[in-house]
């Protein structure tokens, strides 16, 4: 398969059979000018929508009955005439003209079937790749494969499914299994789910064994490699402003980008999200999150969706063309590139997998690790854990015998681990599971409880509110850099004290956090209490013993403020480091909309980064301006003299 391209365009076409004159307006310059306007050389573009429609002549689906002429077509014939990539959508998970015809293959969401207002509401509904619908997918994708032979097909609402269907529970219990055992249940999802994704890529594959294939569910579950494999490529669906916020990608990057596959951020041109007509960022917000993909190592893809009439709107393009301007002159240093980092986080999604799917720990540890401009990458089982060099355990990661030895490994050839809350503890019992500098004592019955830092803190020495499950420790080897008081006693209706929780008791303290030359021990859930929040406090300790562990050994160090984001990304080939610095400031509008508007330019900013050899030069890239620079002792130093949402410094060997 061919390199992915920088800067590709979701067209959704989601179209009522109740609307007329589908395409009406279309016209190939007009389509063309707009793709050139928005400098887009990607854009994916529909065979078949939600509403169950294709969009071209067909003789296994039914064509849209507003349109009158094979819009697909035309619309690839425009892309291939001025190059353009074109990847081919189909809707796999909904189908609403089949439903009405077809309610045997409605996905169940539990064994009573589909209530009435659920099948009566103004929405989509889910289909079961475990009945004939299947094979009437199936027949739909082999059409456009013949038809139009595409470069890809991207298939939407695409996942593993809990589905209580006649079909699912038959199927079942044909194999043993109990359809009211969650466990049954999941193996059964499993089924169906890999059953899909064989039968759609030996249909594309046996006519272009070199057509791409992306199932979208909209996440890439972390330790389900298995699942990510069933795609060449990836596309990281995250819309700020949807409800998934400015740090979600970023996080969700920081796993993609281990497991060898190239991938795609996804984001949309709207205030909102999908389905929105009429609604536009700022130019400045795709700017941002145009540039935080390739920053994060992603190409790009912003989401767009068409008028009924087949007519592109330019306004929309011109937006897009702001932000594609840029990346298409930053292109050379963004391709083929791998993350520099020091820090590893392991995964409660990977680790815990199903059974842990809210993952606060994963979210907090981002936050704290984005903020506090560390260099990381997110991890599951089947990472190489030799590459960083601390591991951070969030909250709720219990080590069975594989994974404690493995750790103890990486401890004995130098390496650094993190733990908080029941993290580090054995899978099998209340008992660290590593040399953890103490000794646990299990849980705290008081919560909320307090903390009392023993190092230097903005507001100083005093105690600081923790809101989520404490832990007991004695300290036998490890220096104590946190303690613990308790409340008077947990609020109840028989006794309570003021408006939210009772104050600390002053007169008891206890250790609670613990540092080893290699180790380091915190007794909260304290990344799931910053991901819940926010409170200073919590990262203040958190950085503090991150950067304890971490010591002179820190690759990257900067002073660009709390919400601006750094990476370092390698390119082998072309023998240099890449820095991205990326700032902008969000603000809430209407009920929690999370936007960037006017940028604030920031000038002087600082960085040094540790290296083993001298740079050949440091430059401002796409520009070229060379910096000045200092090399001593194994540290480059520079500064950026203005960086306005992003700026790329390149360290050329």
């Amino acid at each position: 398969m061919n390199s992915l391209p920088f800067r590709q365009v979701h067209l959704d076409f989601h179209t009522s059979g109740a609307i007329a004159g589908i395409g009406s307006r279309f016209s190939k310059e007009q389509f063309q000018k707009a793709l050139k306007l928005g400098h887009v050389n990607s854009i994916t573009v529909f065979s078949k929508c939600h509403h169950g429609w294709s969009y071209h002549p067909t003789s296994v689906n039914r064509m849209h009955p507003g349109l009158s002429f094979d819009l697909l077509k035309a619309q690839l014939d425009a892309c291939a005439e001025i190059g353009v990539r074109a990847p081919v959508y189909v809707s796999a998970g909904f189908d609403e003209k089949e439903v009405a015809e077809h309610p045997e293959w409605l996905y169940w969401g539990s064994p009573e079937g589909p209530s009435k207002e659920y099948l009566e509401a103004a929405c989509y509904h889910l289909l079961c790749y475990n009945t004939s619908y299947l094979d009437f997918l199936a027949t739909q994708v082999e059409e456009v494969m013949e038809r139009y032979n595409p470069c890809e097909i991207f298939l939407d609402i695409s996942d593993v499914r809990i589905c209580h269907c006649p079909n699912c529970r038959k199927e079942m219990l044909e194999h043993g299994e109990d359809p009211e055992n969650p466990e049954d249940l999941r193996r059964q999802g499993e089924r169906v789910y890999a059953r899909y994704c064989e039968r759609i890529a030996e249909v594309i594959h046996r006519h272009n064994p070199d057509t791409a294939i992306f199932h979208n569910a909209g996440n890439v579950v972390r330790g389900r490699r298995d699942l990510a494999h069933r795609d060449t490529h990836l596309e990281l669906e995250s819309l700020p402003t949807g409800g998934w916020g400015y740090d979600h990608f970023p996080m969700s990057a920081a796993y993609v980008r281990g497991l060898g596959m190239e991938f795609l951020g996804m984001t949309g041109k709207f205030h909102t999200t999908w389905g929105e007509f009429g609604g536009f960022k700022h130019p400045n917000a795709l700017r941002y999150e145009a540039a935080l993909s390739i920053a994060c190592g992603a190409k790009c893809s912003i989401g767009d969706q068409l008028h009924p009439l087949g007519e592109m709107n330019l306004a929309t393009y011109g937006l897009i063309g702001k932000a594609f301007a840029e990346v298409e002159q930053k292109e050379p240093w963004c391709d083929k590139v791998q993350s520099v980092a020091d820090i590893g986080v392991l995964s409660t999604e990977a680790v815990n997998g199903f059974a842990n799917r809210d993952c606060h720990g994963d979210i907090g540890a981002n936050r704290i690790l984005l903020e506090g401009k560390y260099l990381y990458d997110i991890l599951d089982l089947e990472s190489d854990f030799s590459k960083y060099r601390l591991l951070i355990l969030p909250d709720d990661i219990r080590l069975d015998d594989a994974l404690a030895g493995r750790l103890a490994e990486f401890l004995a050839k130098g390496g650094k681990v993190l733990a908080t809350g029941e993290s580090g503890l054995k899978a099998d019992a209340d008992a660290f599971a590593l040399p953890f500098g103490a000794e646990f004592l299990g849980k705290n019955e008081y919560r909320p409880s307090y903390y009392i830092p023993q190092f230097e803190t903005v507001n100083g020495e005093t105690a600081y509110v923790m809101y989520q499950q404490g832990y007991r420790i004695r300290p036998t080897n490890g220096t104590c850099f946190a303690l613990e008081q308790d409340p008077y006693f947990n609020r109840t209706p028989e006794h309570f004290s003021s408006h939210q929780h009772t104050p600390n008791n002053p007169d008891v303290s206890a250790p609670c956090a613990v540092l080893t030359a290699n180790t380091a021990y915190l007794g909260w859930k304290l990344f799931s209490e910053y991901a819940e929040m926010g409170s200073f406090h919590v990262q203040e300790l958190l950085r503090h013993a991150i950067d304890a562990l971490l010591g002179s050994e820190k690759t990257l160090t900067t002073d660009l403020p709390d919400r601006g984001v750094v990476t370092l990304m390698e390119q082998k080939a072309e023998n240099r480091l890449v820095n991205h610095l990326l700032f902008a400031y969000t603000t809430n509008r209407g009920q929690k909309t999370e936007i960037i508007q006017d940028t604030i330019p920031l000038y002087d900013v600082h960085v040094t980064i540790r290296s083993d050899k001298a740079p050949a030069e440091v430059y401002l890239a796409p520009s070229g301006e060379k910096l000045a620079y200092t090399w001593e002792n194994g540290v480059i130093a520079y500064t950026v003299p203005k960086l306005d949402i992003h700026q790329m410094l390149v360290i050329q060997y």
